[in-house]
């Protein structure tokens, strides 16, 4: 069986720990978990690991966060995974920052990224974890805040609440979204 982890981000060191980066962050995580190294492949960079008796890969898209949709769909099928056992880690304004959720459907709010990937696909039916970063921005700026760089604070709370994240992954790929989300969710 295999899974496909897509961390959602966009390239350049210009963009490295920001918010909007955290599916980057998290893929990484992951990867460093597994013992899996990145390289840079076609449409992203990929990373494969062994868990469980399961292939797991994992990828970052390099076609920035606007086109993700493209990348997650060539990986799809590059990979002949199932759409149930591919999993988006996405940030998301709409909860408190470290909270995580897992989610199997849902529109793309204003996230361009799972909003391309929904263009791609034609559907909303795919699993994402999605990662809070909160909304603490003045009306108007949210484009600077997601793409804005961590506070001390933000960084030194999302060091501890990374491996939460790795653990649903985990959890995800051994034991369902189902178990995940009532092990996980709201916690």
């Amino acid at each position: 069986m295999k899974f496909l982890i897509v961390g959602l981000g966009n390239i350049g060191d210009e963009y490295a720990n920001t918010r909007h980066n955290i599916g980057f962050i998290l893929a990484d995580a992951l990867a460093q978990d597994m013992g899996a190294k990145f390289t840079v492949d076609r449409l992203a960079y990929r990373a494969e690991a062994r868990f469980r008796g399961k292939t797991i890969v994992i990828i970052k898209p390099t076609t920035y966060m606007n086109l993700s949709g493209k990348a997650y769909r060539y990986w799809l099928d590059a990979e002949k995974t199932d759409i149930a056992n591919s999993l988006v880690l996405v940030d998301d304004l709409d909860l408190e920052p470290g909270m995580f959720r897992l989610k199997l459907k849902g529109s793309g709010g204003s996230h361009n990224g799972l909003n391309h990937i929904i263009e791609v696909l034609g559907h909303n039916n795919f699993p994402r974890l999605r990662v809070g970063i909160g909304s603490d921005f003045a009306r108007g700026y949210q484009v600077d805040y997601v793409l804005g760089r961590f506070s001390r604070q933000e960084e030194k709370m999302f060091i501890e609440r990374i491996p939460i994240g790795v653990e649903m992954i985990k959890s995800f790929i051994v034991s369902g979204a189902t178990n995940t989300m009532n092990s996980y969710n709201n916690k």
